[in-house]
């Protein structure tokens, strides 16, 4: 089913910059008309309303006489392409000026900008990727690190969409042995148990709820496992944040209170990406204007993280302040000062 029969779109589908490449991209029915208005091929029998699906042609893009740039087109014919529409994607060279003026061309001549994440909106609408894929689509572009792309490409090619389909089909099943069973109580015919049928659902809602769970694992995934390092002034937190960033990312002095405001980057632990924020030092009584700004902001740091990393200099023994911000953690962050190490 198409939803949108009439309407071509386009858009720049690589980044604006000094590129070898850049693609202009069209959609809809008449992507190949527009796309030919503006294309002249080197072989002049050529006609891309008509030419072949999963072709490229070498040409040039010209507008009143005059050569804009040296492209490759590819014609692409629904149904077997993303959008289920037909798609033309002009290759040419990646500077701003040719790509934007391949872009106005194809504007002129009849297609509209696509709005961001339309081409995959289409393929959703027109039953080429499910909502699940269409996720992954997005995650995929996202991804920060290796495992991130690796578990985003399984959920596009379906591996999500098909354990939601096995369960579906799984509960229809048993649905329609529960309806057989009411309309057939009378007759002498074996039907699934009431505790078989219960057995069998509750398994399913087990492997769901394993699922609904895989979903925090996505989302770190996806936006980073935010971590604040946290501790007194002057314990090393700035150190550690260099450690593990490795670079001189933070100032590191031996006076005490040097980092007044949050530094926030993020790093690759094993494939997991950790947002690390490192947050002025605690301490209780601060007579410092801006140091009680920058221990308010720490406080609503501890608040926000789902990992908190408290630093204490184990050459000495627990300070009041240690023991402050411990008490700190489980006031504002209850969840995660819980899951502290016991000593």
């Amino acid at each position: 089913m198409k939803i949108y029969s009439e309407d071509t779109i386009v858009s720049i589908s690589t980044p604006l910059g000094e590129n070898g490449i850049g693609i202009v991209r069209l959609s809809g029915n008449t992507a190949a008309e527009i796309a030919g208005k503006i294309f002249r091929p080197k072989d002049t029998n050529i006609s891309l309303d008509k030419t072949p699906t999963h072709k490229l042609h070498y040409g040039h893009i010209s507008s009143n006489g005059t050569v804009i740039d040296e492209v490759l087109v590819s014609v692409m014919r629904a149904p077997k392409t993303y959008t289920r529409e037909d798609v033309v994607e002009i290759n040419c060279h990646g500077g701003i000026v040719p790509l934007t003026k391949v872009l106005e061309l194809c504007l002129k001549n009849g297609a509209r900008l696509a709005q961001p994440g339309e081409f995959t909106q289409r393929a959703f609408l027109n039953g080429r990727i499910d909502l699940a894929q269409a996720e992954a689509v997005c995650d995929l572009i996202r991804a920060k690190t290796e495992l991130a792309s690796k578990i985003a490409l399984q959920q596009l090619e379906g591996t999500l969409s098909q354990k939601i389909k096995t369960y579906r089909e799984e509960l229809i099943n048993l649905l329609a042995h529960l309806e057989v069973s009411l309309d057939y109580i009378e007759e002498d015919i074996e039907f699934l148990s009431l505790d078989e049928i219960e057995d069998r659902v509750t398994k399913i809602l087990s492997q769901i709820e394993k699922l609904l769970e895989s979903a925090d694992t996505g989302k770190i995934l996806r936006e980073g496992l935010k971590t604040a390092i946290v501790g007194k002034p002057n314990v090393g937190k700035s150190s550690l944040l260099n450690f593990l960033l490795r670079e001189e990312r933070a100032i590191v002095t031996p006076l005490p209170g040097t980092t007044r405001d949050i530094i926030e980057e993020t790093v690759n632990l094993r494939g997991i990406p950790l947002v690390i924020i490192d947050t002025a030092g605690i301490r209780e009584h601060s007579q410092d204007l801006i140091e009680k700004i920058g221990i308010e902001r720490s406080k609503k740091t501890i608040e926000k993280a789902e990992l908190i990393l408290f630093v204490i200099d184990l050459s000495q023994p627990l300070s009041k302040e240690d023991i402050y911000i411990a008490k700190l953690i489980n006031e504002f962050n209850p969840q995660v000062g819980a899951d502290r190490p016991q000593r």
